[in-house]
């Protein structure tokens, strides 16, 4: 009993590491369009690095360890895009309050305050990382929940590499929202749910999947919140990035996000 509540523990601080990145919203101003275009193409960075060298290989290596080379790479792929597919679709659904490329391009740094605030499209991506967030770290939270319960040592290095993992990624949801808002409440309220799906995934694996849990059900679902994940950084977070760009800040951003979740992964290796 004891091993479970140290399990349930740290995933709970895993995923309420969110919080610290959405708490950025707090500190900030609706003119900076600056860190704004910073902060989203930092996001993007991050979530294309992690998606692509650490989801997707994970994928790939539990899949091929399950159902051979062949198979295992033909249905990480598949999954992979599957992904794209169903957040392409869900983007389609659902109807933008804005278009992104009717924005003007603004000088007057007032007059460029009220456009991001009436640029919906901005709350629509916040809320669909959230979503891509909140499904990612479901697995995570059963995968530390898991590991915490077999090896407690093992449990908390991953605990503080997903906790590393989750401070970006509440940024990638505050910062847009609070952007499309003006409100810091809904910013840190959604970037902080999206964290709480990682303590729900271990409630699941400990109350429901226990029994059903393999490595071909992680490796799909990894390849396809890669997918999810690459999808809504190259449609969503790196045009908006741009969008409010100067200079090459929405670069910068990318490389450093993608610095970050680099240097993240090498100390926990």
């Amino acid at each position: 009993m004891e091993n479970v509540l140290l399990a349930f523990g740290l995933t709970l601080l895993a995923g309420l590491a969110t919080g610290i990145g959405s708490l950025l919203a707090f500190f900030t101003s609706t003119t900076n369009t600056k860190l704004l275009s910073l902060s989203l193409g930092f996001s993007a960075g991050v979530m294309i690095y992690v998606s692509m060298i650490e989801i997707f290989v994970k994928a790939k290596d539990s899949l091929v360890a399950s159902l051979g080379v062949q198979s295992g790479n033909w249905l990480t792929v598949c999954s992979f895009f599957a992904g794209m597919f169903l957040i392409a679709l869900i983007d389609k659904w659902v109807p933008s309050q804005g278009n992104p490329h009717e924005l003007k391009k603004i000088e007057d740094a007032d007059n460029r305050k009220e456009a991001v605030r009436e640029d919906r499209s901005l709350l629509k991506m916040g809320t669909f990382t959230a979503f891509a967030i909140a499904i990612h770290n479901f697995p995570e939270g059963i995968a530390t929940f898991t590991s915490a319960l077999q090896s407690p040592a093992l449990g908390v290095a991953i605990t503080v590499a997903i906790a590393i993992h989750n401070i970006p990624e509440g940024i990638a949801v505050s910062v847009p929202v609070y952007f499309a808002t003006g409100d810091k409440l809904k910013a840190f309220r959604l970037s902080f749910l999206s964290g709480l799906s990682e303590p729900l995934g271990a409630l699941v694996a400990f109350l429901i999947l226990m029994p059903f849990l393999n490595d071909v059900m992680f490796g799909i679902i990894f390849a396809a919140v890669a997918g999810i994940m690459v999808f809504i950084s190259i449609d969503g977070l790196i045009p908006a990035a741009k969008r409010y760009d100067e200079g090459h800040l929405s670069i910068y951003g990318v490389i450093g996000g993608m610095a970050v979740m680099a240097v993240s992964l090498l100390l926990f290796i």
